[in-house]
């Protein structure tokens, strides 16, 4: 999974861009952009880390693309106003599975814990040494145990029910892929 981060980075940018500007924060101020982008980039991460795990899934994904934005901007209501603006090639970045588990996992922290688990337990650590702090899962605390400033930030981006449209998509690829039993309604 190391290797495979740096192939995937528009991919995860533009798929925590997409969560953060379809829900954004209440505040209009800049703080507050920066942490929920913030949480979005976490969430998008061990997401994106989760459906490329290996670095020839994410050269592939890299070769064929992600897919983009169509779908989800129809499912969450936030369809840009102009497609083909200049500013908004960014949405072909954007894979819709990643933004799905991204949602379900900023929805429910106990389902966030455990992918950020998985993606720990999958990153190689050199044989005879510690893992590293970084490397329990510290690097995604604002994703697994966010302050009162951070879910004031995500108030929309953390609500499930406001989620559910997008979550619904792929949720149960990734409780199969994290071994959860499927919530019964």
């Amino acid at each position: 999974m190391s290797g495979a981060s740096s192939d995937l980075s528009p991919v995860i940018a533009a798929s925590a861009h997409w969560l953060a500007r379809a829900y954004p924060p209440a505040a209009s101020d800049g703080p507050a952009h920066a942490r929920a982008e913030h949480q979005a980039r976490q969430a998008a991460t061990v997401a994106a880390w989760l459906r490329y795990p290996t670095v020839i899934d994410a050269a592939l994904v890299a070769i064929a693309g992600p897919g983009g934005s169509a779908l989800l901007d129809w499912r969450a209501g936030s369809e840009p106003e102009d497609d083909f603006a200049a500013d908004e090639g960014w949405r072909t970045w954007v894979d819709e599975v990643v933004v799905s588990w991204a949602a379900c996992l900023l929805a429910d922290p106990m389902l966030a814990r455990r992918a950020v688990d998985a993606v720990v337990a999958a990153m190689p650590v050199p044989e005879g040494r510690p893992r590293p702090h970084a490397r329990r899962g510290g690097e995604f605390r604002k994703l697994i145990s966010p302050d009162d400033k951070d879910r004031a930030a995500t108030v929309l981006m953390r609500h499930p029910d406001l989620l559910e449209p997008v979550a619904d998509m792929h949720r149960d690829d990734l409780y199969y892929l994290l071994g959860v039993e499927a919530k019964v309604a």
